[in-house]
């Protein structure tokens, strides 16, 4: 597997070794010693999966400490535009966003530090999405989004020329990030 940093420390781009034949392909999605290797985490405590449709917009999402969560993602069928946001207080790169294409072909997993909110676009008809999450299991009391827009962000979603996402209600009203940046429990160090 091949390990990528990206231009916000702690986010990761992997990209397992893929054998391909005439029958398909096989690749390790997880390995507890060689990804504890590439600093990952291996105390997984729940996985995820969600299938959408095009255009819909999850995210995005994070939970407060305690509970804050690691995630190493990846697209099992079709293609999304997958992002994170650095809400570490003190961070360099606190505020800024690193997005990458999640894709069945190109198998890649990005791997998300707790002390980042994150969402995914779907650019194919539809994508089956899975998520790995270490740290704290779902705590809806801890949780808080947001918004996909927020102008502060100014996250470059690839949608076409005049085209809505389909997002949640939820996910519709989103705090700024600007709000949480101030909100007195939202605390990462």
């Amino acid at each position: 597997m091949t390990v990528s940093e990206t231009p916000i420390p702690g986010l990761l781009v992997i990209e397992p070794k893929v054998f391909g034949d005439a029958r398909g392909f096989f690749c390790e999605t997880w390995n507890a010693a060689r990804y504890a290797d590439a600093g990952l985490p291996t105390d997984w405590v729940q996985d995820n999966l969600s299938r959408s449709a095009r255009h819909t917009l999850r995210g995005l999402h994070f939970q407060t400490p305690p509970h804050a969560q690691a995630k190493l993602v990846s697209c099992l069928e079709g293609a999304v535009f997958d992002v994170a946001v650095d809400l570490r207080r003190g961070s360099p790169t606190f505020g800024q966003w690193h997005g990458v294409e999640l894709s069945a072909d190109n198998h890649r997993q990005f791997f998300i530090p707790a002390g980042f909110a994150h969402g995914f676009l779907v650019t194919s008809d539809t994508a089956l999405f899975a998520y790995k999450v270490a740290g704290g299991s779902y705590a809806p009391e801890h949780e808080g989004g947001i918004v996909w827009n927020d102008p502060d962000l100014a996250i470059n979603w690839p949608l076409p020329e005049g085209a809505a996402p389909l997002v949640s209600g939820k996910d519709a009203v989103g705090a700024s990030m600007a709000h949480w940046a101030t909100h007195t429990s939202f605390v990462y160090d």
